[in-house]
């Protein structure tokens, strides 16, 4: 009796893969937005995405082996992604200390608290950033002028926040989409985030539907609202290729953990946080909705999986 069947929390993965492999897998992917924020915001950027990294390393390490007495795992990429993803949500001017208390919340609260990996309820990295921006909102809305702007100004406002104030304002769609334009250090470019997201479906890290469903649901909803109104603020282009869509469809809605198992749950899913972070973003108090939209729908995904997975052959299943 070799052979163990050996119950573990998720992610669970096959064929030969590993968690340590697909984790350093999404930081590759995560590369060229690296690449397009050192450029756009030069030394900060690497500075605070570093000691992001650090930090939540740092943490996870701690509260494993001195307050849960375990091995650490910090090895395994997990911390290593939320430090980064954490600093792609943050400005590159952000204050060291609130970046800090954002990676001990995310780390301390949101992942360890529940066991650790395979166990947390909600996306790290997101809760850290909703984390900061209600504790914090000036210092999280404080948007640097990029280094390669051609105006003196020392902070600008993002395209979402002047599609509101000044739409008259807002930048040309290509520099949206090479990422131009002031915002969060790793948001800014819609064509890095899309290299990141071919890189991760051709190594199978991923799956196209909780990405192409947030994407296509967000460009389908505000379409809809464009042809019976074409004004700035439905254009669908600018909601796909401004604020932190891109990089929450392709990098954080499709956490292992915290999103749906079956192809139709990932489907409802994807759709269901499009549809609310248009919302979020024409109606709501923020200019910008979809980490909110991310982490509702992190809670809703016990649910999905229950009523998604597909019942056993014989299985009897109880109405009401």
């Amino acid at each position: 009796m070799n052979n163990k069947l050996i119950v573990s929390p998720s992610p669970h993965v096959h064929s030969g893969d590993s968690i340590e492999k697909n984790m350093y897998g999404v930081l590759i992917a995560l590369i060229p937005a690296f690449l397009v924020a050192v450029y756009v915001f030069r030394l900060d950027a690497l500075i605070i995405t570093a000691l992001s990294v650090l930090f939540c390393v740092g943490f996870e390490y701690l509260i494993a082996r001195y307050i849960m007495k375990k091995e650490p795992s910090v090895f395994d990429g997990s911390a290593i992604i939320t430090g980064v993803l954490l600093a792609f949500n943050v400005p590159s001017n952000l204050p060291i200390w609130i970046l800090a208390l954002g990676a001990l919340f995310s780390i301390g609260v949101v992942k360890m608290s529940f066991g650790g990996l395979g166990n947390n309820i909600f996306n790290p990295a997101i809760a850290g950033r909703i984390f900061l921006l209600i504790s914090f909102p000036a210092q999280m809305t404080t948007w640097p002028t990029p280094a390669i702007a051609t105006t003196d100004a020392t902070t600008s406002a993002t395209v979402l926040s002047n599609l509101r104030l000044d739409p008259g304002s807002l930048p040309a769609i290509k520099d949206m989409f090479f990422g131009f334009e002031g915002g969060s250090i790793g948001e800014m470019s819609a064509l890095a985030l899309l290299l990141g997201l071919v890189y991760m479906l051709w190594k199978k890290i991923i799956t196209w539907h909780i990405p192409v469903s947030i994407i296509v649901s967000v460009a389908l909803f505000t379409g809809i609202l464009y042809i019976f109104n074409p004004v700035p603020t439905f254009n669908p282009l600018i909601h796909l290729f401004s604020g932190g869509l891109m990089l929450g469809a392709i990098f954080m809605a499709t956490d292992y953990v915290t999103s749906p198992m079956t192809k139709s749950g990932m489907l409802i899913y994807g759709v269901s946080i499009g549809f609310i972070t248009v919302c979020i973003r024409l109606w709501g108090a923020y200019p910008e909705g979809v980490s909110f939209a991310i982490l509702l729908m992190n809670a809703f995904t016990p649910l999905i999986n229950n009523y998604t997975t597909p019942k056993r052959y014989g299985e009897v299943v109880k109405n009401g």
